[in-house]
């Protein structure tokens, strides 16, 4: 069994004397796990790291075997984000997220051109907040757990929406939460709109919001696993931890 694309490398770990174990997100094949020969030496080190773009080769005498990568790199895009505490953080989540949330080898087009969107901007100092926000949102939408905050679940208004509700998803207005708003969570522009203007305070409450879906409803869902370290490390950028 054999095939050759393109992926960008999530997580790469030991294995035995000088191997490496890699994830990789693809778009025709989703998350993808093989071994990498001389993967942990000084040679490759600077290849596997989170994010880099790789051509990839994949080898195995069956297809459901763990089989072996053949790797080149195509882009980097650590180097240019490590200087940048919050952008490494960012990358961190997306990578570690990616690998909590999705099946081995289950494809998602979708999200794949989302998740390569974002690294491009994460590592190209362009505005990201926003994108990063709606990239929570589509992996909640591509693991089944999607919001709707297009109109009030109440009153079925499209302007003035404020929150989000935690049992349906849906958004909801000032109007509608009435006595029920401090049971809501936030809904920040930059949550609706990844082109609003950035705001560390709007960064904040959007991650409040998909954190309660991510933790509450889809961990729970995966096994009750607990959200990787790194997108708790995210969120303490901006909620006065640094």
């Amino acid at each position: 069994m054999e095939w050759t694309g393109e992926g960008t490398l999530l997580a790469a770990r030991p294995h035995g004397e000088s191997a490496a174990i890699i994830e990789v997100l693809t778009e025709a094949r989703g998350l993808h796990r093989g071994v990498v020969r001389g993967g942990s030496g000084r040679r490759m080190a600077p290849v596997l790291q989170p994010g880099a773009r790789l051509h990839l080769v994949w080898r195995a005498r069956l297809d459901d075997q763990l089989g072996t990568f053949t790797v080149e790199p195509i882009r980097a895009r650590a180097a240019t984000i490590m200087g940048d505490a919050d952008r490494l953080a960012a990358l961190n989540a997306v990578c570690a997220l990616t690998v909590f949330s999705l099946p081995e080898r289950d494809p998602h087009p979708r999200f794949y051109a989302a998740t390569e969107h974002l690294l491009d901007l994460l590592s190209a100092a362009a505005p990201w907040f926003g994108a990063y926000l709606a990239w929570e949102r589509l992996l909640l939408e591509e693991t089944g757990y999607g919001l709707d905050l297009g109109a009030c679940a109440v009153t079925g208004a499209v302007e003035g929406l404020a929150y989000v509700s935690p049992r349906s998803g849906r958004a909801v207005t000032e109007a509608g939460a009435g006595e029920f708003a401090d049971r809501l969570l936030p809904l920040p522009m930059l949550l609706r709109d990844e082109e609003a203007p950035e705001s560390r305070e709007q960064m904040a409450a959007g991650l409040r919001t998909t954190g309660y879906f991510l933790h509450d409803i889809l961990a729970p869902a995966l096994g009750k696993r607990p959200l990787p370290e790194a997108r708790t490390r995210l969120v303490s950028r901006f909620s006065g931890g640094r």
